[in-house]
């Protein structure tokens, strides 16, 4: 084999290792990727029904039921609402009227949640969620309702 032929023969090598490293890294990220979506959404159908994805919105008034190490609650965006049911221990900050992430998936109309997380402080809440509550309440207004709270 001639010296060229080689070096051909090792680029081309080069070229299908290096393909394949990156097929197998956009594999990685693509599978590790978690879109959020806001309950209005969820209620469009506009979520992934078989793969994790995050909701988040505010903790509906009077809906948190506990049984055990399981909680039940409804998240909202003012416009629709989102049953999520959750085992396991919920941060400190979680409370009725406040802002929530959830991480999990569908289960029939229910959201399961896998992980749960609060605001950590009044005047912050995941860049996502803000926008969905945003234009939950700018649709609101179209129709004069408010929400208790919540200025339109």
């Amino acid at each position: 084999m001639k010296i060229r032929h080689k070096r051909m023969a090792l680029a081309a090598g080069g070229v299908v290792a290096v393909g394949a490293i990156v097929a197998l890294v956009l594999n990685a990220f693509e599978s590790n990727l978690v879109f959020f979506y806001s309950p209005s959404q969820v209620a469009a159908n506009e979520a992934p029904r078989e793969r994790l994805f995050r909701i988040g919105g505010m903790v509906e008034e009077g809906s948190v039921r506990r049984e055990g190490v399981q909680v039940n609650f409804v998240i909202t965006d003012t416009a629709r609402t989102v049953p999520v049911r959750y085992e396991g221990i919920l941060p400190d900050l979680f409370k009725e009227g406040k802002g929530v992430v959830a991480q999990g998936q569908m289960s029939g109309e229910v959201f399961v949640a896998r992980e749960v997380l609060a605001k950590h402080d009044e005047n912050y809440m995941p860049p996502e969620a803000a926008e969905a509550l945003k234009q939950a309440q700018q649709g609101n207004a179209k129709y004069g309702q408010t929400v208790q709270g919540m200025k339109p």
